[in-house]
């Protein structure tokens, strides 16, 4: 018998479908193991980079969020602007402009403040878009994906309950037949 030195097994050269193996034989112990383990390490370094790219959309979607909740207060500041002022600022040049042209006080009114609720109006729906945006529509998405997050609101106690129930004709599925 031959000695070989520590660390030396002939069967670590052989490929893990070795073609001295025959069809159905088992393979080896150690191989077996070192197939297991490069499928564990294969599983956890794919379980890394999927956090790392979720923590990289949660840092994104924050940023967008706080982006849009800037933009939306500046919107919002622009409405309340327009709103406040605008009535007050065009009321007493559009009514003097519309009095010369013979126009009613009524009618001059009217105008300043159809112009005004324009563009109130206008301001509104940006702030809603740009709150639209803050929601962290991506980051949900992906919650609801992996099972941490569910935007339906459902409740833990409702996923216990048995699959189905006979009913009676004529019954709701959860209460007593009329």
């Amino acid at each position: 018998m031959t000695e070989r030195e520590t660390g030396e097994d002939p069967r670590e050269a052989e490929s893990a479908g070795s073609a001295e193996r025959a069809p159905g034989e088992a393979p080896h112990l150690d191989e077996s193991i070192r197939r297991i383990r490069a499928a564990a390490t294969e599983t956890f370094s794919s379980g890394l980079d999927s956090g790392r790219a979720l923590r990289k959309l949660v840092s994104a979607d924050f940023a967008l969020s706080r982006s849009a909740l800037g933009r939306g207060l500046a919107w919002a500041a622009v409405a309340v602007v327009f709103g406040a002022s605008a009535w007050l600022l065009t009321m007493g040049a559009a009514i003097a402009l519309l009095q010369s042209w013979g126009l009613s006080w009524l009618s001059s009114i009217s105008i300043a403040t159809l112009i005004s609720l324009v563009v109130t109006c206008i301001a509104a729906w940006r702030v809603s878009v740009f709150f639209d945006y803050a929601g962290m529509h991506a980051t949900r998405r992906q919650l609801s994906r992996l099972g941490l997050f569910s935007e339906a609101g459902h409740d833990d106690e409702d996923d216990d309950a048995p699959a189905s129930k006979p009913t009676a004709p004529g019954s709701t599925a959860g209460g007593p037949a009329a």
